[in-house]
């Protein structure tokens, strides 16, 4: 699984002119899932999220959690995270999982998200045209992959 991570002030999602979240301070995940991802990728991601200090402290140093601001998540699924580009203009998508598999394990990861955050997370809808607004804060943006854990 990739994820990217980013801090934002505001974040919401839009699908067919209608919202479908919303949310003010927190996180915005997008997520991308391949054939190869198991429950430990899940474990391990979110762990990283719940856990990630990249909000600011009263000194305003980033020392503090999601979860230590009270703050909200949505999450978006985004299988073009595992598109390949070493050849040509046009990405590949060949490492990205078919939605059979995808839309299984999207919804195990959402759920593991919101069992340890111990709130409901918002989501995009699963292979929609969506319309992803946000205000990204600082910019803070991460890159995280569960097969590079270094």
């Amino acid at each position: 699984m990739k994820i990217v991570l980013q801090r934002v002030s505001q974040a919401s999602v839009t699908v067919d002119h209608k919202k479908v979240a919303d949310i003010q301070k927190g996180l915005l995940v997008l997520v991308g899932i391949e054939e190869l991802d198991t429950q430990e990728d899940i474990d391990w991601l979110v762990g990283k999220i719940i856990k990630m200090r990249i909000f600011g402290d009263e000194n305003d140093v980033m020392n503090c959690s999601v979860q230590d601001i009270d703050g909200d998540i949505i999450v978006v699924s985004q299988f073009t995270l595992h598109a390949s580009v070493k050849k040509g203009n046009r990405p590949s998508y060949i490492k990205a999982a078919k939605p059979d598999f995808a839309i299984p394990v999207y919804e195990n990861f959402v759920k593991s998200l919101e069992n340890e955050f111990k709130k409901k997370v918002q989501t995009g809808i699963f292979g929609a045209d969506m319309k992803v607004n946000l205000l990204n804060d600082g910019p803070v943006t991460i890159l995280i992959d569960s097969k590079n854990r270094e």
